[in-house]
């Protein structure tokens, strides 16, 4: 498995959602990867790691949390930010214990997901810079 620091992937179940985040990162010339599930990014992982992932918390299938468990589990430190409607205070909390390095309420603020992707970048020791 290869380390594609470059790539930030984004794994939203909504696809009107999912091109938003996709164009918005494009116009800071960040490349992403689209998801529209998590056991989809998770099968994609065989191939390369990205360096940064936006994650949204509530989806069919398999949860936000339960992908962020699932890479915990595999051993897998992705720096992820969590992307979600869900103003449950202990679900922040599970977030974040579980790794998360953000936790954003959509809609989400342009400003803030793009400081969001810059501390998660910053926190994690194994990935180079974003822009490529």
């Amino acid at each position: 498995m290869a380390i594609a620091s470059h790539i930030i992937a984004i794994v939203e179940d909504e696809s009107s959602v999912l091109k938003a985040l996709q164009r918005l990162l494009s116009a800071r010339s960040w490349v992403s990867k689209t998801f529209l599930s998590g056991s989809q990014f998770l099968a994609s992982l065989d191939a390369e790691l990205p360096g940064c992932l936006i994650l949204d918390l509530q989806m069919p299938e398999m949860s936000g949390l339960e992908v962020q468990k699932t890479l915990v589990s595999r051993g897998i430190e992705i720096p992820t930010i969590i992307i979600t409607s869900n103003t449950d205070a202990e679900m922040r909390e599970r977030c974040m214990a579980a790794g998360a390095v953000a936790y954003l309420l959509k809609p989400v603020r342009r400003q803030d997901l793009f400081n969001a992707i810059d501390a998660a970048r910053a926190a994690s020791r194994h990935y180079g810079p974003v822009r490529g």
